[in-house]
Order: structure tokens, then sequence, then C-alpha cells
């Protein structure tokens, strides 16, 4: 996978603990990969 729309390590960092954390749901994604792929849309 290219790291074009990736987010960069000091991004995630800014951005990590603002993420719910211990929810119970289906399934888990990774939510890196998820953020990324929203901001690349973009």
């Amino acid at each position: 996978m290219s790291d074009l729309g990736r987010l960069s390590d000091e991004a995630w960092a800014v951005l990590e603990p603002h993420l719910p954390k211990n929810r119970p749901s289906a399934l888990r994604v990774d939510d890196r990969r998820i953020i990324s792929g929203i901001l690349r849309v973009f």
C-alpha cells in the first residue's frame, strides 16, 4: 500500500487520544487506516 494519503506518526499521535477506546462493536478495524482513507478522498 502506498503511503500517499496516510497519516504521519505526528498527526496520528495528536488524533489518537480523541478516539473512543474499549467500546464494544461487531468488528473493530484499524482506525488509522479508516481515517487515512477518509482524508485521502478529500
